[in-house]
């Protein structure tokens, strides 16, 4: 077996599958966006990267529902979809959600 499969095949036996989650997430599930700046939004792509497609900007605050989330480089992208629109999914970047406060 390619030594790089082995790599990977180890990489995800150890991390028990977390590295596939946003930074500090437990399970797939509810999000905001947070961190960008009061003049900007958050893209979101229509696929895991910079190189694709706008769909549109979410400003702070905006609840996104994670499905799952993938390394491209050195940034990890996840795929949303939105609270209020659920039928619309694209990509974000995780540095940029958190959990969603639940109180």
């Amino acid at each position: 077996m390619d030594r790089t499969i082995k790599a990977a095949m180890l990489a995800a036996l150890v991390t028990g599958g977390a590295a596939a989650l946003p930074a500090g997430a437990a399970s797939p599930g509810w999000y905001e966006v947070y961190g960008v700046s009061d003049d900007d939004m958050l893209k979101m792509r229509a696929g895991p990267g910079t190189g694709f497609n706008i769909i549109l900007g979410l400003p702070n605050g905006t609840a996104l529902r994670v499905h799952r989330c993938e390394q491209t480089g050195s940034t990890r992208w996840c795929e949303v979809s939105l609270e209020r629109a659920r039928g619309l999914r694209g990509y974000v970047s995780a540095a940029y959600i958190r959990e969603r406060d639940r109180r």
